[in-house]
C-alpha cells in the first residue's frame, strides 16, 4: 500500500465531500478525518477506502459508506450530550471491522460495541489495536440483547436492520437518549429510524431509506 493512502489530503477531500452532503457537526467531521479508513479494509480494497462507498469485509458483512456513518453519528449527537459537547456512554450494535467504533471513540466518552460473529470481533480487535482507544470496549455477544451492564446509554447505534426495535435497546437507553438504527418499514424497504426517550414517552421518527445487512440474533 502506498503512503498516498494515508495522506491528509485524501482524508480531507473525503470530509469535504461529506460536508457538502449536509453533515455540519465539527465533532463528527473531525472524527471522520482522524480515523484512517483504509486500515479497516483488505489491502486489495484500500484504494477505494476514501470513496463514499460501502465495501465487503468478509462473512457477508460490509463497512458502511463514510457519509452514512457520519449521518448516523450526527443524528446520535442530536440527543443527550455532555457539557463538553461529546456524547456520554454509547452502545454500538454490530462492530463489523471496527471502523464506526473508532469514529464513535472520538466523539463519545465510552463505547461498548457488540459483534455476534467471532471472525469479525477478532478482526475489529486487530484493526483497532494501533489506534489505542482505551474508551472503546469490544464485546462478543448478541446485539439484540444489548449490554445491560453498561446501561444506561446516551446513545445506541445499529449497523444492521431489523424487523422491529428490540425492547432491550429501549430499556437500556438513558432518559433524553437516542437510538439510531435501520429498520424495516411498510413496502419492504429499510429506513433510518430515530427513537427518542423522554421519561416513559418514546418517540419514533422515520427518515430516509437505507440499505443495511439484516439484524440477527445469536452468536456465530
Amino acid at each position: 500500500m502506498g503512503l498516498g493512502m494515508d495522506s491528509q489530503a485524501v482524508r480531507t477531500r473525503m470530509v469535504q465531500k461529506i460536508a457538502a452532503q449536509g453533515i455540519a457537526d465539527p465533532l463528527v467531521l473531525g472524527a471522520i478525518h482522524t480515523v484512517q479508513r483504509h486500515r479497516f479494509v483488505d489491502t486489495a480494497l484500500a484504494i477505494q477506502a476514501y470513496e463514499d462507498t460501502s465495501l465487503p469485509i468478509g462473512l457477508e458483512q460490509t463497512i458502511s459508506k463514510p457519509s452514512v456513518v457520519a449521518r448516523m453519528i450526527e443524528l446520535l449527537l442530536g440527543g443527550r450530550r455532555e457539557a463538553n459537547g461529546r456524547l456520554g456512554r454509547v452502545m454500538e450494535i454490530g462492530t463489523g471491522c471496527g471502523y464506526q467504533a473508532a469514529v464513535l471513540g472520538c466523539v463519545a466518552a465510552e463505547v461498548y460495541s457488540i459483534e455476534r460473529l467471532r471472525g469479525l470481533h477478532d478482526k475489529a480487535r486487530e484493526n483497532l489495536r494501533p489506534f489505542r482507544l482505551p474508551n472503546v470496549h469490544l464485546l462478543l455477544g448478541d446485539g439484540m440483547a444489548g449490554y445491560a451492564k453498561g446501561a444506561p446509554y446516551a446513545g445506541i447505534i445499529a449497523a444492521a436492520g431489523g424487523e422491529a426495535m428490540p425492547q432491550a435497546w429501549i430499556d437500556q437507553l438513558a432518559d433524553g437518549g437516542r437510538i439510531i438504527a435501520p429498520m424495516h418499514v411498510p413496502g419492504g424497504k429499510q429506513a433510518l429510524i430515530v427513537v427518542e426517550k423522554a421519561g416513559v414517552q418514546v418517540k419514533q421518527t422515520v427518515l430516509e431509506n437505507v440499505h443495511f445487512v439484516p439484524l440477527k440474533s445469536g452468536l456465530a
